[in-house]
């Protein structure tokens, strides 16, 4: 996946595999919660969809791209807010799955900004 098959520097493969890992779990979490565990409505709930976002930058933390990395540590904080919201005001075990998808998302979100900045840095050391 490194287009010039130059090793990675230190950090960045642990990096993405840790944002590519917690995006993959805030996916099957949503759908597990919104499905199976503790729907809002009997049977399911279209709430569901709310991890339809989630699902396109997977492409791009697998390839790479700096700017995915960069806006998806914006988004995910959407995801945190409802977390944080539901955390608080939802019974159990819905409050417990919330609890969940915000470490999730903040998980994603320190994975992404030590991703951008390991890239930074190891751009700046091999221009100079």
């Amino acid at each position: 996946m490194n287009p010039s098959h130059e090793p990675l520097p230190p950090g960045v493969a642990f990096t993405r595999q840790l944002a590519v890992a917690s995006l993959i779990g805030l996916i099957v979490l949503g759908l597990a919660w919104e499905l199976w565990l503790a729907p809002l409505r009997e049977g399911g709930s279209w709430w569901a969809l709310k991890v339809l976002p989630l699902c396109l930058p997977l492409a791009g933390l697998l390839k790479h791209r700096m700017y995915t990395y960069r806006w998806v540590s914006l988004v995910v904080w959407m995801y945190f807010t409802e977390a944080a919201v539901r955390g608080w005001s939802d019974p159990w075990p819905s409050s417990g799955l919330a609890m969940a998808q915000g470490l999730l998302c903040i998980s994603l979100f320190v994975a992404c900004g030590l991703h951008v900045r390991y890239r930074f840095k190891a751009a700046s050391v091999s221009t100079s």
